[in-house]
């Protein structure tokens, strides 16, 4: 693997979860991260409840955009390292297959934009998936890419998916 790895987080929709994701991993990735999202069903604008969260925690939003994941299937798209789903409707979808076979994982999580109740209650279940988002991103970022063979990051991989699951 290179020393800049591209990672493509994938959601259904591409306003929220895979959109915290990206922003997470570009601040907290140091530059060893080209980082992009993207959604089966993208939706035409971002979450504002997502987008007020990232910009009150000092997230850059600048050039996020929901968008579709064939932008990243074209001939002339980067070769990604890895790819995780974010949801479990993504997940459970048919993904097509990704060229130079890269790592993949599940990091599902509940999606904060089918919230019900006042602005409050919606305002909490997002962060309550960013918080979620950034522990898991804060982990894989954390990883000795250089000392783990492909066996073992996908383990590594496939644990960090699990963190918080037993409160999710």
């Amino acid at each position: 693997m290179s020393e800049t790895f591209n990672v493509l987080f994938i959601c259904s929709g591409n306003s929220a979860r895979s959109i915290f994701a990206e922003a997470l991993l570009r601040d907290m990735g140091q530059g060893k991260f080209n980082v992009f999202s993207a959604g089966t069903k993208p939706q035409s604008e971002l979450n504002p409840f997502a987008v007020e969260l990232l910009e009150r925690s000092g997230h850059d939003v600048t050039g996020l955009r929901s968008k579709h994941m064939s932008e990243f299937q074209a001939k002339d798209a980067p070769v990604m390292d890895f790819v995780f789903t974010v949801c479990d409707t993504a997940a459970n979808e048919e993904c097509p297959p990704w060229h130079g076979q890269p790592l993949t994982g599940h990091w599902g999580l509940p999606d904060p934009v089918k919230a019900a109740g006042e602005d409050a209650e919606r305002s909490l279940a997002f962060a309550e998936t960013y918080g979620q988002m950034r522990r898991r991103v804060m982990a894989f970022a954390a990883l000795p890419f250089d000392q783990l063979d492909h066996l073992s990051l996908q383990k590594r991989v496939d644990e960090i998916g699990q963190i918080d699951n037993e409160t999710a």
